[in-house]
Parts: structure tokens; C-alpha cells; sequence
């Protein structure tokens, strides 16, 4: 298998918003990251991942991106992210950046220009059709509720929007918006970033003729915007556009199934290195984000599993349960009340010991959970007040919304990093921009660095370890089947080591199955008296454990 420094690191997903705020206005910003620089370093991670800090009016946090080459005023200034970029590689780290291309603001200079007029130069930079029969262009959603097209009154023609209508879709048929996005990409290389996770990249071809979409469904028109017939083509453009530069690439690719992502990341023909796919946060989504429905743990263990053994040696996996678009995973897939450390902890042996490159959400590192505010107008996430309005709009009681919210609010991942129990969890001295999740108290970074039984401590030694042993990073997998419904084994193997791990992923005792060894050095356990004896090993609930064997 290709050696790769990004298959060997670990990624921080850093959310500057909410991460820390270093001048007292309440919004996380760039000091703020410098100044917990060295937290970062210090849990061993290779790669941070900053979410957009590009100018933006923040009608979706930064995905809406108004100019490309200056920085946030809220988060700080080019000179300020100059010396973070410094100070990360100088620790021995890369930084990566997020790259949104599908789509920009409505306060861009393009599309402010581009709907100034039909006959304006940058008319094409965008997608516009005049309506069909005195109504909508087609039948298309958007990811955030409602039609995907908004009616511009000052030409009378409809723009195409795939999310908020003030994130107006780039037209990539036009050469010219190719070569514009070619040129900031160089722009950011040059100044020494390490790569980029592209945004819904797999958005940018859209059917020709923008035909209606014929999955009537809460996202109608996927079959028609996702994975388009020139996607291959425009992905391709964006990889080449980083030619001479040794950088990391991360698709978001949402809408796509395992064979089309293994595509993307085929390591002869793909575009992408790894790409994020949706597969195993859909598992308990009924016909969309806000529809929970009870996980089934088989079809979640067979899920990673197809994964891993589809990409081994045939592409690379991208590790995660949580981010920015996904609530805490600990709530979600482990447990937040009593067992949530040792939850978070099994969670976390999961995804960093299986082929791939782990991804760590700002705070997931401490076991931070959902947070169920009291009412809407807590809220921040346009997705999440879009779904809330077209409900009631609806006729829908808003007791009744507010907990499918609760439990899928991307707003749960982007309340403050919880560092200490002093006020506003210590993200800053002013009230910030979101509010704290009321356990911070007990659950924050001074609190866990001060338990060195923590989920803190047991993340920094599950870094360690894949820098100790080449396994984890190299070694093939292969499932250990016949186990009970809650327990999910596997084996991976590099040459004469096998790394063992086995989870039990549930609140009851159970039993795994694994082959009789009789050299097994246990590596880490989430209980401290855990015993690798015998082929039937018991495990209590939310115990994991992970051994090596060396012949």
C-alpha cells in the first residue's frame, strides 16, 4: 500500500465560531486558536481542518462565502492567519482548509454583478432560467428546506440554489467559473496550506436541461444534481489544479453510495484521496436529518465493515461519526448520561483502529453531547430554523419539533468548546454568539486533563498508538464474524502483526468471539481491569479493548 503522511495522521476539525474567542466579542476567532495551539499539538493530531473563515455575511456560518482571499472580520486578519499557519507547521502540523466551490454568497462581487442584469458579463457565472409555465424551473429541493430556486424580481428570473437561498449555485459549465476557482486554489497553496475538504463537491454537475427530479422525496432532484454526468470531469479540474503541490484532498460527498465513492478515491484514476460519505450518520435518519429513528447495530457494524472491505488497498477511508453537519456522536451513537465517558471512549477505539484517517470534531475529544435548548429562538443554523419554520407553516404543533431538533440540530456540534467550569465554559469573557451546553461544568478540557482516566487522556493514547504500531495505519481488515448483535470484532494484519479490537456497542453485557493467541499485549482498554484471556471474552457495557500480536 502507497505510503501517505495524511493516511498516518489524525485530523482536528477546528470550527473557529465556536472554538475559542480571544478578544471578547463573544465569536471564536483566529487568536483564539493560536492561543490553544498547543492544546492541539499536544494530543498528538497531524492535521488541523479549519472550517471556512473566508469574508462571509454568515447567513450559513461561513459556507456562504463572499470573497475568497480575505478573512472573516470576525475571526481576524490575513496577517493573523499568516502566523497560525506559521505556528502550525512550525509544531510539526498541517492545515487544511476548507474549499466551497458549489456555491457562494449572494453578497459576492459575482453574483451581485450577475443579477444586475441578463445581459451582465457574469450573468453566466451562475445558474438562471426564466420559470416554466408561469412557475418553478423544476421540481428541486434544497438541502434546506423548500424549492432549490428563489425568483430575482429584478430580471425575472430564478436562480438555483441547493441550500440557503443566499447561497446561490456557481455555474461550472462556464469556463470561466472553472479558471476563477483554479486561481484561488493557487492562491491558498502559495501561501502554504496543505490541502483542502471540498464541499459537497460532487454537487457541481448538474443535469443538462435541468430536468424534474423523478425521486419525490424531502430532497426531490437528487437524481439530478448529484454525481452528475460532467462530475468526473470538474473533479478532475479541481485535482489538477493542485498538480505540483503535496497536499490532501478530502471530497464531501454527499448523495453517493460505496461504488461511487470508491471512484472518487480509486488511487490509479480517482480525484480525491479520501471523501466523507454519509452511509453510517444515515443509518438513523428516516426520510431525512430531522426524522430519528432507533439505530439497527447490525446493519451500523456491517456499514463499516462494507467499507473497509471494499477500499482496502483500493482506496482510503475517511473516519468519522461527528462534525460541524452532525450531532455530538457520543449522544447519538453512545450514551450522554452515566456512560458517557466510557461510551465516547468505545466510540473513539471504533473509528482509530480501523483502515483510515480518523477525524476528530472540535470537542469530541472531551465527550461533549447534544444540548437541547429551551426554545427556537436559541437556534442559530439556518437549516435547523428553515425545518422549524416550514413545520409550523404546516400546521405542525412546535412541541412536537422542537425534539427532532433537539436530538438533530447541527447546532449540537457547534456550541462552545467547553475548556473549564469558570463562566461561558471559558471560551471567552463576554457571552458568546451561541449558548454554552449547561454541562460544562463537569464535562470540560481542565476537568479531563486533571483525570488521567478521562476521555481526554484515552483519546491522546489512541493517538499515540497509531503512531507506535504501522498496523493500525497499514494493516489489512478482516471482520471477526459470528458475534453477537452488539459486539463488532475485527482483525488487522501487516505482515506477522495482528491488531485485535472488539467493542461492544451497547448497555448490555456481551460476549465476542476471537480467535485462541496466546502472545496478546494488550494496547488500551476502556476499563482500566480489562483481561484479553481465552477465545470467549466477556465485555461489559461499552467495553472495547484493543490487543497486538507479534510472531
Amino acid at each position: 500500500m502507497r505510503q501517505a503522511w495524511w493516511k498516518e495522521a489524525v485530523v482536528y476539525q477546528v470550527y473557529t465560531r465556536s472554538f475559542k474567542d480571544s478578544n471578547g466579542d463573544g465569536i471564536g476567532d483566529l487568536g483564539g486558536v493560536l492561543e490553544k495551539l498547543d492544546y492541539i499539538a499536544d494530543l498528538g493530531v497531524g492535521i488541523i481542518w479549519l472550517n471556512p473563515i473566508y469574508r462571509s455575511p454568515n447567513d450559513d456560518n461561513g459556507y456562504d462565502i463572499s470573497d475568497y482571499r480575505q478573512i472573516m472580520n470576525e475571526f481576524g486578519t490575513m496577517r493573523l492567519f499568516d502566523e497560525l499557519l506559521a505556528a502550525v507547521h512550525s509544531r510539526g502540523m498541517r492545515l487544511i482548509m476548507d474549499l466551497v466551490v458549489n456555491h457562494t454568497s449572494d453578497e459576492h462581487e459575482w453574483f451581485r454583478r450577475s443579477r444586475s442584469s441578463k445581459e451582465s458579463e457574469f450573468r453566466d457565472y451562475y445558474i438562471w432560467h426564466p420559470g416554466k409555465e408561469g412557475g418553478l424551473p423544476n421540481n428541486w429541493r434544497s438541502f434546506f428546506e423548500g424549492p432549490a430556486w428563489e425568483l430575482d424580481p429584478a430580471t425575472g428570473e430564478y436562480y438555483l440554489h441547493l441550500f440557503s437561498r443566499r447561497q446561490p449555485d456557481l455555474n461550472w459549465e462556464n469556463e470561466r467559473v472553472r479558471s476563477e476557482v483554479r486561481d484561488i486554489i493557487r492562491f491558498w497553496l502559495e501561501k502554504g496550506v496543505d490541502g483542502f475538504r471540498m464541499d459537497v463537491i460532487n454537487l457541481l454537475s448538474k443535469a443538462p436541461g435541468l430536468p424534474d427530479g423523478t425521486d419525490f422525496s424531502s430532497l426531490t432532484g437528487h437524481d439530478q444534481f448529484a454525481n452528475g454526468p460532467r462530475i468526473s470531469e470538474y473533479m478532475r479540474f479541481v485535482k489538477d489544479s493542485m498538480s505540483g503541490y503535496d497536499v490532501m484532498t478530502v471530497g464531501e460527498t454527499t448523495l453517493a453510495d460505496l461504488e461511487t465513492i470508491a471512484g472518487y478515491v480509486n488511487p490509479e484514476h480517482g480525484t480525491v484521496d479520501m471523501a466523507i460519505n454519509f452511509e453510517q450518520v444515515s443509518l438513523d435518519r428516516g426520510q431525512g436529518v430531522f426524522d430519528p429513528i432507533p439505530l439497527d447495530l447490525r446493519a451500523f457494524k456491517e456499514s463499516f465493515a462494507s467499507w473497509q472491505r471494499r477500499l482496502d488497498g483500493r482506496g482510503w477511508n475517511c473516519l468519522y461519526l461527528s462534525n460541524h453537519d452532525q450531532p455530538r456522536q457520543v449522544s447519538r451513537f453512545g450514551e450522554d448520561g452515566p456512560n458517557r465517558s466510557i461510551s465516547a471512549k468505545t466510540l473513539a477505539t471504533l473509528l482509530h483502529t480501523l483502515q483510515g484517517t480518523p477525524f476528530i470534531m472540535q470537542g469530541e475529544e472531551i465527550g461533549m453531547t447534544n444540548v437541547a435548548f429551551g426554545g427556537i429562538d436559541e437556534y442559530r443554523d439556518v437549516a435547523t430554523l428553515n425545518y422549524y419554520r416550514e413545520r409550523v407553516a404546516a400546521g405542525e404543533d412546535p412541541a412536537a419539533i422542537l425534539p427532532r431538533i433537539h436530538a438533530c440540530s447541527r447546532d449540537n456540534a457547534r456550541t462552545p468548546v467547553q475548556w473549564s467550569a469558570e463562566p461561558y465554559a471559558g471560551f471567552g469573557s463576554a457571552e458568546p454568539w451561541i449558548g454554552v451546553n449547561p454541562d460544562y461544568t463537569t464535562v470540560n478540557v481542565e476537568s479531563e486533563l486533571a483525570d488521567p482516566d478521562s476521555v481526554l487522556q484515552y483519546y491522546r493514547r489512541l493517538i499515540a498508538l497509531r503512531k507506535e504500531h504501522p498496523v493500525i495505519v497499514y494493516g489489512d481488515f478482516s471482520e471477526l464474524t459470528d458475534q453477537e448483535i452488539p459486539v463488532f470484532a475485527f482483525e488487522r494484519r501487516l505482515d506477522a502483526t495482528v491488531l485485535t479490537t472488539v467493542l461492544n456497542l451497547s448497555t448490555t453485557d456481551a460476549v465476542a468471539v476471537v480467535p485462541e493467541e496466546e502472545d496478546r499485549r494488550l494496547l488500551l482498554a476502556s476499563y482500566a481491569d480489562f483481561e484479553p484471556r481465552g477465545s470467549r471474552i466477556p465485555l461489559r457495557p461499552w467495553e472495547a479493548a484493543v490487543w497486538i500480536s507479534e510472531s
